[in-house]
């Protein structure tokens, strides 16, 4: 191999090398850089509350050890993230980005909500309401759609209560039903 196609080659490596590590800076970028640079030196600041050091322990045996290197080394590449981002080109579209996440957020909110109304109206309600209501949301209007996000409600709550006998509490609405329908609600539904 001559000097001049080993120089090639090693040029050629240093190109493909330097376009694995481009940075392309997304629109939201800078945003995401500071809540993470927010959140891991939050959670740098609870590391001596929420775990403690033992005298005379090895060191890698030590239950804070791990947790420290991950939160240490999470501030320390949020912070570059924070720069690389900041030294990036600016990309339009960042608060458009941003509220998208927002609204992604509205799931965890019917999530939410469907944890809070269980115990009250009971396991098949619940899941008939939060799916039915998924629907909707979705955009689905005809009948036809509804019924089916309302069988696949029934469908769940015999999967998981039936057959694969998770315990899920009865809802207070079960309460007021004769003895022997309140315990059959409570076993199935």
């Amino acid at each position: 191999m001559t000097a001049r196609t080993n120089k090639t080659a090693i040029s050629a490596r240093i190109v493909t090398l330097k376009a694995l590590f481009k940075r392309f800076r997304r629109p939201g970028d800078i945003v995401f850089a500071w809540l993470f640079v927010v959140f891991s030196v939050f959670l740098l600041t609870q590391l001596g509350s929420q775990t403690t050091w033992k005298d005379g322990g090895k060191l890698f045996a030590q239950a804070p050890f791990w947790p420290s290197v991950a939160v240490w080394l999470m501030v320390v590449f949020s912070t570059l993230h924070l720069i690389g981002s900041a030294c990036s080109p600016r990309i339009a579209g960042r608060w458009g980005e941003v509220w998208f996440w927002v609204r992604s957020l509205e799931y965890a909110i019917w999530f939410m909500a469907y944890v809070f109304v269980v115990p009250h109206l009971g396991y098949l309600a619940s899941t008939l309401l939060v799916c039915v209501g998924l629907a909707l949301r979705a955009g689905y209007r005809d009948t036809r759609a509804l019924l089916l996000a309302a069988f696949a409600a029934v469908v769940i709550v015999v999967v998981f209560k039936t057959l694969l006998q998770v315990k899920i509490p009865g809802g207070a609405i079960y309460e007021g039903l004769p003895q022997a329908l309140r315990a059959f609600m409570i076993n199935y539904f």
